[in-house]
Parts: C-alpha cells; sequence; structure tokens
C-alpha cells in the first residue's frame, strides 16, 4: 500500500508549517494518520511507544496552533515526543530510532531546531523554560514558550521547585500538564488521586443534583458557577494557582479540536499559566491501553494486530537477566531478615523490585521519580536499624548525589545502593548510560564500592550487603541476560569485604577488572595464548576497598597490568589502582581499558562495545599494542 493511501494526510506534512496549512476540520484525521504511522513503525522495529500514542492529539495541537520553531515547545523526559518527531522532518528516519547513528532516543538539540531542550531524564521541562523564557526577556524577544510534562514527571521535586519559582518571577510561560496516571508504572501522585476523589465524590454530586432539582434556568446557571468554583477550590487548581498559576481545565486530550481551541486562548494570556490534560496513556492501540506497563516502550517488533511481541530464533535457552537475578534474590534475603527493604524512584520492573512488591508489598516501597527522596527516606530507615536496599539506575542515581553523600555516607549509614544498569545500556543511548558511578560512588568516604562478574557473584554480592554493618554500599551490575553461570539452588555466600581472586594465571600481563568484561578478557587470554602471549585474568570484585595483598603480589610478579572496566577511566577503577601503586612507590607499566572522556551514543550494546575495545577481540588487540610500546613507558592510557 502506497503513503497516500496509508496516511493520506501525513504525507504532506513535512514540517510544522505544512500542518498550520490545513483547516481545523482536517486534525483529527492527522491524529488518526500520525497514530497510525507511530504504531506501523515501533510494531517493526521496537521503542518507546504508550506515552507517545497518548499524546498524538496533543503534539498535533502545539504545533498547530505555536509557531515552532520560533515558538519553543520543552518536552519533559522525550518518551512522549515520537509523534513531535514525526511533525517535525523526521519521520522518514523513524524507523532507524535508537540504532546505532540513527535517531535519538530522547531529544537532543544537536538532532532538530525543534528539540529546544535535550531530555532523558525527568522534571526538567519547567525549569529549562523557565530559563529559557527569562532569558527570552532579558533579549527583548517575542516567541511563545511551553513545557509539557506527564503527571509522572510531576513526582520530582524538581517540578514543583520551578512552578515555584515561576510564581515568582511571572514569566510569561505555559505549561501543559499531561495527565494519564501512568509515567512507566502506576503513578504514586497523591495530588492526582486527591483530584479523581474530590471530582468523584458523593458530597459533591448531592450539592450538584440539589441545585439541579430546586433551581429554574437563571439558577442552574448560577449554580453551575458555583459548582466550577468548587472544582477550583478543591482541585489540583487550587495548588497551582497558590504557586502562582492561572489554572486551566481539565480538558480531554484526545479531543484535538477543543485543545486547539484552549491553547489559542492561553497562547496570549499574561504570566503563568498550567492548562490540565487528561490523556489516556497508549490510546488508539487496543494492547497498549490494557497494557501501559507493557508498552511503555517495545523491547523489539510486534505483531500489530495482536501487540504480540516477535520472537526471535533463539537456539539455547537464554541465562536470566541480571535485574530478574538481583530481585529473587533480594526476596529470598527478605524472607529471612526481618529488616530489609525495597526501594524503588518509579521503576518497580524495571529494578525488580516488583517480585519483592508481589510477594511482600509491605516491604517494598515506590516513591515515584523522586531519587533524592529515596535516598534520604533510606538513610532515615536505617537509622532505626532497617536495611533497606535502593534499586536505581545507574544514571538516575546521579540525581541524589548529594543525599547520599550528606543523609548516607557522612552518617555512615547501612544504605544498599543497587545500581542497576551499570555500563552500556544500548538503545537508550548516552542519557541512560551507566558510565559514571565507579568513579562517582568511590570518592565517597565511608562507601563500599563492588561489582560481580556473573549472577552469581551478583546474588552473593547482594547477601553480603545485607549482611555488612559497617556503612553504605553500592553494588552495580548491567543490564541485560547474564554469564550462563550455574545458580545456586538456594543460599548465599559472605564474601569477604575487599578481597578478590585469580580467575587465570599467566606471566607476561595481568588483566586486573571487575564486572562481566572480565569473561571477554578470559576469552581474549584463550586467543593471545596461540601468540604466545600468557595472560592472567584477576576478579577485583571490589573498587573499594581495594585487595591490597593482590595487587601488591601482582606488581612484584608483572611489568604489564592492564585494569579493566564498563565506566570511565577517568576516576574509576583503574585510576584506583595507579593510585595505589604511586603510594606504595610502585611503578608497573599500566593500560587502563574502559570509556574515554566523552559520552557514548545509542546503538545495540554489542555494537557499542566493539567500538570501545571492550569485546574480545578490541581487548586482545590492545594488549597487543601495549606490549610492543617502549619498555621504558611508565603509565600509558
Amino acid at each position: 500500500m502506497s503513503n497516500s493511501e496509508q496516511y493520506p494526510f501525513l504525507q504532506h506534512i513535512s514540517i510544522p508549517e505544512d500542518l498550520r496549512k490545513l483547516p481545523e476540520s482536517d486534525l483529527r484525521a492527522v491524529s488518526d494518520d500520525v497514530r497510525e504511522y507511530l504504531i506501523d513503525t515501533i510494531s517493526q522495529i521496537g521503542g518507546h511507544f504508550g506515552a507517545g500514542l497518548g499524546v498524538v492529539e496533543l503534539t498535533v495541537a502545539l504545533h498547530y496552533v505555536f509557531d515552532t520553531p520560533k515558538d519553543k515547545l520543552i518536552w519533559d523526559v522525550g518518551h512522549q515526543a515520537y509523534p513531535h518527531k514525526i511533525l517535525t522532518g523526521r519521520k522518514e528516519r523513524l524507523h532507524t530510532i535508537r540504532k546505532k547513528d540513527g535517531l535519538a532516543p530522547f531529544l537532543r538539540m544537536d538532532e532538530s531546531e525543534y528539540d529546544v531542550f535535550g531530555a532523558g531524564h525527568a522534571s526538567t521541562s519547567i525549569s529549562a523554560a523557565l530559563g529559557i523564557a527569562t532569558a527570552r526577556d532579558f533579549s527583548g524577544d517575542d516567541y511563545k514558550v511551553v513545557a509539557i510534562i506527564g503527571d509522572g514527571s510531576m513526582t520530582g521535586g524538581m517540578a514543583y521547585e520551578a512552578l515555584n519559582n515561576c510564581g515568582l518571577l511571572k514569566k510569561n510561560i505555559i505549561v501543559v500538564l499531561n495527565d494519564n496516571q501512568m509515567s512507566i508504572a502506576p503513578n504514586v501522585w497523591s495530588v492526582h488521586n486527591y483530584f479523581n476523589d474530590v471530582i468523584t465524590s458523593p458530597a459533591l454530586r448531592k450539592i450538584k443534583d440539589k441545585v439541579w432539582d430546586a433551581a429554574n434556568d437563571r439558577m442552574r446557571v448560577a449554580g453551575s458557577k458555583i459548582i466550577d468554583g468548587l472544582k477550583a477550590t478543591f482541585t489540583p487548581g487550587m495548588l497551582f494557582e497558590a504557586l502562582g498559576f492561572r489554572y486551566f481545565g481539565p480538558i480531554n486530550g484526545h479531543n484535538v479540536v477543543k485543545l486547539v481551541e484552549m491553547l489559542k486562548f492561553v497562547k496570549d494570556q499574561q504570566g503563568p499559566i498550567l492548562l490540565h490534560v487528561i490523556s489516556e496513556k497508549g490510546k488508539g492501540y487496543a494492547p497498549a491501553e490494557s497494557h501501559v506497563q507493557r508498552y511503555h516502550a517495545a523491547g523489539g517488533a510486534f505483531d500489530k494486530m495482536t501487540g504480540t511481541a516477535i520472537a526471535k530464533p533463539v537456539t539455547t535457552p537464554l541465562p536470566p537477566d541480571y535485574t530478574k537475578v538481583f530481585g529473587t534474590a533480594l526476596l529470598e534475603i527478605a524472607k529471612q531478615n526481618p529488616k530489609v527493604v525495597g526501594i524503588t524512584a518509579a521503576m518497580p520492573d524495571g529494578t525488580g523490585l516488583n517480585i519483592l512488591q508481589k510477594e511482600m508489598p509491605e516491604r517494598f516501597f515506590d516513591v515515584g521519580i523522586a531519587e533524592q527522596h529515596a535516598v534520604t527516606f533510606a538513610a532515615g530507615m536505617a537509622t532505626q536499624g532497617y536495611t533497606p536496599v535502593c534499586a536505581i539506575y545507574s544514571t538516575f542515581l546521579q540525581r541524589a548525589y548529594d543525599q547520599i553523600i550528606h543523609d548516607v555516607s557522612i552518617q555512615n549509614l547501612n544504605v544498599i545502593f543497587a545500581l542497576d544498569r551499570a555500563g552500556l545500556v544500548g538503545a537508550d543511548g548516552h542519557t541512560h548510560h551507566g558510565m559514571f558511578d565507579l568513579s562517582y560512588m568511590r570518592l565517597i568516604p565511608n562507601m563500599t564500592v563492588m561489582a560481580p562478574k556473573d549472577e552469581q557473584e551478583l546474588r552473593d554480592m547482594l547477601f553480603t550487603a545485607t549482611e555488612y554493618k559497617n556503612g553504605p554500599i553500592a553494588l552495580r551490575y548491567p543490564r541485560g541476560n547474564g554469564i550462563g553461570v550455574p545458580l545456586a539452588a538456594s543460599g548465599f555466600n559472605r564474601l569477604p569485604i575487599g578481597q578478590g581472586e585469580i580467575m587465570r594465571d599467566g606471566k607476561d600481563v595481568a588483566i586486573i577488572g571487575l564486572g562481566p568484561l572480565l569473561y571477554e578478557a578470559l576469552k581474549a587470554a584463550d586467543d593471545l595464548v596461540h601468540e604466545g602471549i600468557s595472560i592472567a585474568v584477576v576478579n577485583a570484585r571490589f573498587v573499594k576497598p581495594l585487595d591490597e595483598a593482590l595487587l601488591e603480589g601482582l606488581a612484584a610478579r608483572f611489568t604489564n597490568i592492564v585494569t579493566l572496566e564498563e565506566n570511565v577511566i577517568m576516576g574509576g577503577f583503574g585510576s584506583a589502582v595507579a593510585e595505589f601503586y604511586a603510594e606504595k612507590g610502585l611503578s608497573p607499566r599500566m593500560k587502563f581499558l574502559g570509556f574515554s572522556d566523552d559520552y557514548v551514543e545509542h546503538g545495540a550494546p554489542a555494537e557499542l562495545m566493539r567500538d570501545q575495545g571492550l569485546n574480545r577481540e578490541g581487548i586482545a588487540d590492545s594488549i597487543r599494542k601495549f606490549l610492543k610500546e617502549k619498555k621504558d613507558t611508565k603509565v600509558k592510557v
């Protein structure tokens, strides 16, 4: 079927200027085309899905009413921005999204002039929009600034900090609150719950019924205004008005004509405006409407008619993924230890805590997109003798750095940080790669930092962390499937803190590393032995504290030492080893393998690891080159 037959209206729209040439009566059909195009494309490749389906009409209306890119639309997170990409010159490349050298998974200023502010993490849009509006006024420019934020992002405290500042500065800014009761998991936004309770309250309905039954037409008009006033007083409008906003809504987020009408009205209003839009995540695609969490993002292609994932041929069963291994182990530990609790920031499924949530809901806490609160909440529990396990993605925990130092480390509290998605995560790209945690955690006093080489060691490290009573522990592990090592049928081994192991001995080069990359090092060692190069592979296990006896022994035996980590080299594990040797007056020739001082783009994990030289072939090639270098080189990066 040709594009003209499939998408009769969308085929004529390359940029928003084309959209604005159409009559309003065509906008419903345009919205249908955008939704169908999104479903057709993502069903073939996978990607973020549900949030985009829920904002199709809103996106069409925004680009229709506002003179983009002169007027600035600032989208929160980017999950919801696929329709925005379709309408802003990128629909022909949408099939490349999240692929290497393809469209970015989120918003990027260097990808399009319509992407006003880059975003991969939540709750940033209002702050950025206020900054842009303030700069506009300083420069004497004349354009509109609109922030579009989902109610999931409204669980983050930064959004309220920005709302408060908007009210103080009184800039001309519009905030569109897209309220679909979801982030990735069902929201824990108490304001929304209160709003629903009030709107559906029997008392409010009783007042309305009595007014209508007893009134004539004139009185009913007045009564309607009273009811509207009660809604404004007791709904979130009250909160936003108190913060200095003029509140409008709620309105149907899937009626594109009404959205255009309301946006035209608020467009020229003065001061901070908040427009409350009610939408449905996954709108227009039955499987996504029924399973909003599952279709937040499709991991790969799926059957458009049924929504069933199209399975890739698998010759042998895949090992369990690290997230599931962690979640299962935590449940086992929690059953043994009544003081262990699990805490996450809006990611129960993504972190594996949904396993604990299902079996022991009273020991599970989802605080919403509020990593700072999650950490200090955990610290509070730790003061009372509990052992909180904060399961947060590596890249998201960056948002709570002060809380880790000020609220946990300074007080030396027994909080466990389980950093999922450490290292390269693949298609989500540079906003989600966990590239920095070994560096940012190892510099904190009192912090113990460790990383398992495989799924069994993950189980043992988690158990070790829950038994450790001398301060905070950071445990980082990657996304994806494990190595496939046999898992203990039951029970755990408690590992000695700060003790590594020699996985393979050798005589020419010692590779000291941690994490699953060590299995790539073992493969590289197998390749190099055929070239007469003997490689020792050492699992450090701990970045902090280091196994000093093991390191000194290696320096005594090996002239050439290579460190290996799935982290930036700067300040990471290799730096820790080099600092130790320098302090001890030891000077082996060293080479550091890890990520350079740059951001890694999106793509398949195997492609990215190859490009970074951290796969089997890359490690072997680095060692060959290292051994060919001048022998008088003391330190080599």
